[in-house]
């Protein structure tokens, strides 16, 4: 399948001097890869990456693209994709079958990726330096068939932004357990912690729109914390588990959130992520659970004196919060797939991951190192940023690796969104109902146990 998914590398970029370059590079003796495709260590790479053209963070993608192309003699053209429309671009590159050699996207995609057929196979053992990559970043590169489908680039996990001048006017102590979060932003809501005499602050920023799953994504630190989950290991795969009582008591304390104390901010169940960003950059939202790469921006638009970073408090099943990042695909098809693991393994160097820090110009493409050589908060002179890499190496939790997580995420938004969206629902009935939608997906992807 995938040597159908790319146009031959020389007809693609050379046209008309295809024949002469075919014959000229079979007469040198280059091999074919593992998809078939004639192989050229000398061709050029086409990089693509989820950033918008002329971001600071694209900035930092072209630094990381030029000092690979540097130190290995091998061109490369990084292409910014914009960040709303990525999957389409890309599913339109799919249809002409002239796939980009390098995808760096997010690890939640892995599995959609692999079903395609759009990714090679990666050897971790043969990847340069792979010992110092972090084991949980490996889990994230990691398919349901036990093999690897990327390399590990970029990590995050979830904390706590919490308005600390709010906290200390309350006089509150900063929470040990989701009741006493909760109970948090009950007073964000009703105590006026802003002090303009107005009714105006809510206590919780929630992306509660189903838009690329962003209830899911933002509930998973809450439910993995008081014990519940999404799915279970079932022999040899897996079922559903919203319904299992602990899932169920989460939820309905979700839904009280939004339904009796109401302490989300107005519109919470449509809000995706840039709505919420600017809810606590304006001072209308106290409490923020989000990752690390928003501290640069909330910095210069409140003050970095104003909130604090704090990881998000145990549950009753403990402490767990939503760990992610991206992985370097290296695309099915390839003309030159020497070079599209040179590529991965710069990316996951020392040298790649202190570029895509960002310290300079503040495009932050790695959030959390994933090599263990690199220490974020120290090169970023930011204890805060150590806040979020202890969350991720102690407590981290990545998604279940499914054929195809991203269906079962997107599933489980629309069926949580409907028990926040409509308050009367009974939240048994309705995990009942969405553990039926999500056991027969299982069923779809042959992972059902």
């Amino acid at each position: 399948m995938s040597k159908q998914l790319r146009k031959p590398v020389r007809t693609r970029r050379l046209g008309a001097l295809a024949a002469v370059v075919v014959a000229a590079v079979t007469a040198t003796g280059c091999s074919s890869g593992s998809s078939g495709q004639q192989q050229d260590d000398s061709a050029p790479l086409e990089v693509w990456i989820r950033q918008d053209a002329g971001s600071p963070a694209a900035e930092s993608a072209e630094a990381l693209t030029k000092a690979f192309s540097e130190e290995s003699g091998i061109e490369a053209k990084l292409v910014a994709v914009g960040v709303n429309d990525f999957e389409t671009k890309l599913q339109q590159r799919t249809a002409q079958k002239d796939l980009p050699d390098i995808v760096i996207n997010d690890t939640g995609q892995l599995g959609n990726l692999v079903t395609q057929g759009l990714v090679r196979e990666v050897d971790r053992k043969g990847v340069a330096g792979s010992g110092d990559i972090a084991d949980r970043a490996w889990e994230a590169a990691r398919g349901y068939d036990g093999k690897y489908y990327g390399v590990p680039f970029n990590s995050q996990a979830f904390a706590l932004l919490i308005r600390k001048d709010w906290r200390e006017k309350v006089g509150a102590q900063v929470p040990s357990s989701w009741d006493e979060l909760i109970q948090l932003a009950d007073t964000f809501t009703n105590k006026d912690p802003d002090g303009n005499g107005k009714k105006d602050t809510a206590g919780m920023v929630v992306p509660g729109s189903t838009t690329r799953g962003y209830l899911t994504w933002w509930f998973s630190t809450m439910l993995w914390s008081e014990g519940g989950d999404f799915v279970k290991k079932d022999g040899d795969g897996y079922s559903a588990a919203v319904d299992d009582p602990a899932s169920v008591k989460a939820v309905e304390k979700l839904q009280a959130m939004f339904c009796d104390s109401k302490v989300v901010q107005p519109g919470a169940s449509t809000a995706d992520s840039a709505t919420t960003h600017t809810v606590f950059e304006s001072g209308k939202g106290g409490i923020y659970l989000t990752g690390p790469y928003m501290l640069p921006r909330f910095d210069g638009s409140l003050g970095k004196d104003k909130y604090e970073v704090v990881a998000a408090p145990r549950g009753t099943g403990g402490e767990a919060a939503l760990a992610e990042g991206e992985n370097v695909y290296l695309m099915a098809g390839s003309g030159n797939e020497k070079g599209q693991q040179e590529f991965a393994e710069f990316a996951a160097s020392p040298a790649g991951q202190k570029i895509g820090l960002g310290v300079d110009n503040g495009g932050i493409i790695v959030r959390l190192p994933v090599n263990t050589k690199v220490d974020g908060a120290a090169e970023r002179d930011d204890p805060r940023w150590d806040v979020f890499q202890k969350v991720y190496d102690d407590h981290g939790r990545n998604a279940p690796a499914l054929p195809n997580w991203a269906t079962v995420r997107q599933i489980s938004s629309e069926g949580l969104n409907g028990v926040v969206s409509q308050c009367s629902r009974d939240v048994a009935g309705a995990m009942g109902e969405l553990a039926d939608e999500i056991d027969a997906e299982l069923e779809k992807q042959e992972a059902k146990g």
